[in-house]
């Protein structure tokens, strides 16, 4: 076995008494490592390393779910780059990066053999205010609420408004970002409940007096003279522009992150875009504590689109994101226009998602038909060139392609009614041992024809169904059917009302003609949830059997109030336990 080479970030200058910025002299090391040969590893030795955007590397990057092809968000910022490489380990055992800015905390671009491993990372001063209710009153003419907000939130009054600053910049001195008020966006976090949702935000309404408090505190006066009920709550207030993936694999092979805690990530979370095999094992999404943020991410903790082989996430902690936890889908692009009978141009039709190259030569590709999204009455054949956007390259329309396949396409496939996926870029997946909590959406999306399994995970009060399947031709275009789905061995505590839910966009419902197919759920346990447990539609065989009930709301279900299905077949419900009213 060859021995690995290792490279010390602090030999290249990276200061680990947290003094001085380490940007230029990680990113440096970085580039040292990845054109090493044989296996290489990059050391962060125990310490405290500042990150900022000022000194460290860009590129130019079209990424899924991200803004689409809005140019003024082209260039991303990353901390951590890891670029061409093979056979790389990133490993930082007791080692903290604090990111300034708006920074992808690490990527892994065009390489094999990647690990990301040991270290935790969080930013200063994150675009999201999480501001705690700490106490609230009337003297019976004049409401008041006062707000505790982390210690590195800045602010400035301007008159009955709070304008939010992010942290200035050492280059010039102005603030990485500002917002106003409840700014675009808010959900509500109820820390004794562990609950999380989305929310109107009733903060500025109605002020007409903000004074500063000590101890990062605001008080809030208002024309109303209602006492505010909503002491101890927190709203988690943002604004909505995913500029930068969290964490980005794109175009790479065999890539794990392990034994990271990942204490915010901004942007969109960790993207695997046009990858094959990705492990994320022991990764902790959690806030950090000792801030006083409760946030522990800007929208999604990980979005896969497009990814190939195997994708495993095993013991992780996934707390306090501000969208799904984990989604696994691929893009449908639409029809736009039959150039020939063997060439087709594909549109990326939602506006946060375009300008990667969602097909290759030599991939796979499906036409089905949007109306009935049935991958089994569609069309399958081998692309054998593909003009158009890559993921750098600017020279093309990013929200179009030109592919040519190895046989003519029938002529039932028109322009607008068909959408197309890469088979190629879909990936089995195994989702096993996590735990999720106040989480303010779904908790596990996924939309993968290869084989799934989620199990021995525990969902504790998801707001919204803690699996979700779509498969969608009409708002998202997240592709695309499963084939083969398992949900077992799992624990759904106080799960909404369904915990599980199965629902493509699909127009046209046809019980012969599923979109979803063979889906088992059993042995799991739901503890104080609602009927149905599991609601589905357009599945060919679904099996929900030996389940168990548990909490005082079991003794009033009957087995048939748990499922309800709409437009399915060979459905098998049985063997469900626990205080079941005869």
């Amino acid at each position: 076995m060859a021995l690995r080479t290792v490279f010390d970030v602090t030999a290249f200058g990276a200061d680990p008494s947290g003094t001085s910025d380490s940007a230029a002299a990680v990113a440096e090391a970085l580039r040292a490592a990845c054109a090493a040969t044989g296996p290489v590893t990059l050391r962060f030795p125990p310490g405290r390393y500042h990150l900022y955007p000022e000194r460290a590397e860009r590129r130019d990057l079209y990424v899924s779910n991200t803004v689409g092809t809005d140019r003024r968000y082209l260039s991303k910022t990353i901390a951590l780059l890891v670029e061409n490489a093979n056979d790389l380990v990133v490993e930082g055992r007791d080692a903290a990066l604090v990111l300034h800015g708006a920074q992808t905390a690490f990527a892994a671009i065009d390489s094999t053999d990647i690990r990301f491993e040991g270290f935790s990372f969080d930013y200063v001063s994150p675009r999201v205010v999480d501001a705690e209710v700490a106490d609230a009153g009337t003297d019976g003419v004049t409401a008041w609420r006062e707000l505790a907000l982390p210690a590195d939130t800045r602010f400035r009054i301007d008159g009955t408004a709070v304008t939010w600053l992010g942290e200035p910049s050492p280059a010039d001195g102005q603030p990485y970002w500002t917002g106003t008020n409840a700014m675009q966006y808010t959900q509500v976090h109820d820390p004794a409940a562990r609950r999380t949702w989305r929310d109107r935000n009733p903060l500025f309404d109605g002020v007409t007096a903000v004074r500063q408090l000590p101890g990062h505190r605001l008080r809030l006066s208002y024309s109303s003279s209602n006492a505010p009920c909503d002491v101890g709550l927190v709203y988690q207030m943002r604004t909505t522009v995913r500029d930068h993936p969290g964490a980005l694999v794109s175009g790479s092979e065999r890539v794990e992150v392990r034994d990271v805690s990942a204490h915010y990530l901004h942007g969109f979370g960790l993207v695997g875009q046009m990858s094959r095999d990705l492990t994320v094992r022991d990764v902790r999404f959690r806030a950090d504590p000792a801030t006083g943020r409760t946030s522990a991410g800007f929208a999604d903790f990980i979005n896969l689109s497009s990814m190939a082989g195997h994708v495993r996430i095993a013991d992780c902690v996934f707390d306090g994101p501000h969208d799904d936890p984990i989604n696994v889908h691929g893009t449908y692009l639409v029809v736009a226009e039959r150039v020939a009978d063997n060439v087709v141009t594909l549109a990326f039709r939602h506006p946060e998602t375009a300008g990667f190259s969602a097909f290759r030569p030599g991939d796979t590709i499906e036409f089905t038909a949007r109306a009935t999204l049935d991958s089994a009455a569609g069309f399958t054949a081998s692309l054998t060139a593909v003009d158009g956007p890559h993921d750098r390259d600017d020279a093309y329309d990013r929200r179009v392609m030109t592919v040519s396949l190895d046989r003519p396409l029938p002529p039932t496939v028109t322009p607008e009614d068909w959408v197309a996926e890469n088979v190629t870029a879909t990936a089995s997946v195994h989702i096993v041992g996590n735990h999720f909590v106040n989480v303010p959406t779904r908790g596990v999306l996924v939309t993968t024809r290869r084989p799934v399994v989620i199990e021995g995970n525990l969902f504790d009060g998801v707001t919204m169904a803690s699996v979700y399947v779509s498969a969608d031709a009409e708002e998202w275009y997240e592709s695309g059917p499963v084939a083969d789905l398992t949900i077992r061995d799992n624990t759904f505590l106080r799960p909404s009302a369904p915990a599980v839910l199965i629902e493509p966009t699909s127009a046209v419902l046809d019980t012969a003609h599923p979109v979803h197919r063979n889906v088992t759920i059993n042995d799991n346990v739901f503890e104080d949830a609602h009927t149905p447990v599991v609601r589905a539609r357009s599945v060919g065989g679904l099996t929900v059997t030996g389940n168990h009930l548990r909490g005082a709301s079991a003794e009033a279900f009957t087995e048939t109030d748990l499922v309800v299905t709409e437009v399915c077949s060979d459905v098998v419900v049985e063997g469900t336990s626990g205080g079941l009213r005869l």
